[in-house]
């Protein structure tokens, strides 16, 4: 567990710096950015994001799960990695066209053409990235990754401020793949050689076919709500609904990235302890919850002033959505963390038919809830994330040689918290309402209340999950 903690605590120090500059983000290049603007960004995203599937495809995992690698493994995964990028950029590149059609949106064309670029630089690097996560070496990847993003921040605002529109949030994901990678060349002893291996190729194949099986069906699962809102909606309702999916998706994007990055390396090395990795897994998901379960359920009560306090008056129609996505946000920060349990173990196969499992109910919610708005593709996704939610933990703790009582004990306290917090905030927020306190005063006032009675709470009814908590922020 100390090492899970030492990586987690260096992760979630990443994260908390990168999620602090997306807030700082959102509040100005919301102002300097039209949402058609941000629907323009987010089409590219999607043929960018199905690209990326295929940008490792699932090697760079497959190295810090071997428990034997040698260097025919690390260079046949390197040059694959660097072929895969320069191909992958050159095929965006040619049907860029064709996707703009898609779209029926003029000037997307040379946006994903830009965007193209950042597959050759991060996949040069992924070698060098995941044999320091096999080293645990998060302190040094905590660093790039805050240095990477507060430039790329900074570029963003910069083109933003001078007139540049979406480019400015495309150069800010080119910024951020360039000194990424040239940090972690600087960063990694490990230098490639002119070595390929067939039979090392095979090999690698039998765990990573699985996981970029399972890559492609998460894909659609998570792309299908802009495709489908997109083409039938168009871009202003696809811009609206990306920012209340993006808000949503920061405790997902810190959480289960911190807890499955964390965990992998560490429940990889114990692949013959499964009641030490249970152990391990229901007590870091039993902090994820902590964070994320009042993070969401405060997103739920006072989305309406952080929209106006975040976002400005022309979202206006993002806490209507923000409603159904915050419970889904909670779902899937716990959920997504089922990925290194399968991992760790080598069952990538189950892996892959619960994504599809998955892809189908989260897939069909779209189709489904598109005919009453962004707001019914919003309450189909939240009923077809309560369904995906049992068969992954079933098998999850299943493999873990546990069972769903053992894990619903470690959410229950979480969960529980939260909803006292909600039942005591309510009327608080009804009273300053009425008494017409600015939004300003209202978020940060009931932010704080909330935070210190579900602080209070954990305090006095949980000391086994403050001694882990201290256990996170404190010396390894």
């Amino acid at each position: 567990m100390a090492s899970a903690m030492s990586n987690a605590r260096w992760l979630t120090l990443s994260q908390m710096v990168r999620i602090a500059l997306q807030m700082v983000s959102i509040f100005i290049l919301s102002r300097l950015l039209a949402p058609s603007e941000y629907g323009l960004l987010a089409m590219a995203t999607v043929a960018v994001n199905f690209a990326s599937l295929l940008r490792d495809m699932g090697t760079g995992a497959a190295v810090i799960q071997k428990e034997n690698l040698t260097r025919e493994t690390t260079n046949t995964v390197f040059w694959l990695n660097v072929g895969l990028g320069v191909s992958i950029a050159l095929v965006l590149i040619a049907i860029s066209p064709m996707v703009e059609d898609y779209f029926r949106t003029p000037h997307l064309a040379p946006v994903l053409c830009l965007m193209a670029l950042s597959f050759p630089l991060t996949s040069s690097c992924a070698v060098h990235s995941a044999l320091l996560e096999r080293e645990s070496n998060f302190r040094t990847l905590a660093r790039i990754e805050i240095v990477s993003a507060a430039l790329a921040l900074v570029t963003a605002v910069t083109l933003a401020f001078t007139g540049f529109g979406v480019y400015s949030l495309v150069w800010q994901t080119l910024v951020s793949a360039m000194l990424s990678a040239l940090q972690l060349w600087l960063a990694s002893r490990w230098r490639p050689e002119k070595i390929w291996s067939r039979s090392e190729f095979r090999g690698l194949w039998r765990f990573s076919g699985n996981l970029t099986g399972f890559s492609f069906v998460n894909f659609f699962a998570r792309n299908a709500d802009s495709m489908v809102i997109g083409r039938i909606l168009g871009a202003i309702p696809l811009g609206i609904y990306a920012q209340a999916y993006k808000v949503m998706m920061f405790p997902l994007q810190s959480m289960s990235y911190v807890a499955n990055r964390a965990l992998f390396p560490v429940m990889s090395r114990q692949q013959g302890q499964r009641a030490e990795m249970a152990r391990l897994y229901l007590r870091s998901l039993r902090l994820i919850a902590t964070v994320t379960a009042p993070m969401m359920a405060g997103l739920w009560l006072l989305r309406e002033p952080f929209v106006r306090v975040a976002l400005g008056p022309q979202w206006q129609s993002v806490p209507i959505i923000l409603a159904w996505l915050a419970p889904v946000g909670f779902l899937q920060s716990i959920i997504s963390t089922t990925g290194a349990v399968f991992m760790a173990t080598g069952r990538t196969d189950l892996m892959m038919r619960l994504g599809a499992l998955g892809a189908v109910l989260q897939v069909g919610s779209f189709f489904i809830g598109v005919h009453w708005g962004i707001e019914g593709v919003a309450i189909c996704y939240l009923i077809a994330n309560v369904l995906n939610a049992i068969p992954h933990f079933y098998f999850a703790t299943r493999e873990l040689h546990s069972n769903l009582l053992q894990l619903l004990r470690a959410l229950w306290q979480p969960v529980a918290f939260s909803l006292v917090m909600l039942a005591l905030l309510a009327p608080l927020l009804q009273w300053m309402r009425s008494d017409q306190f600015g939004p300003q005063v209202v978020l940060f006032g009931l932010a704080a209340c909330g935070a210190a009675v579900f602080a209070g709470l954990t305090l006095l009814f949980s000391k086994e999950l403050v001694l882990d908590m201290k256990k996170m922020v404190g010396r390894a």
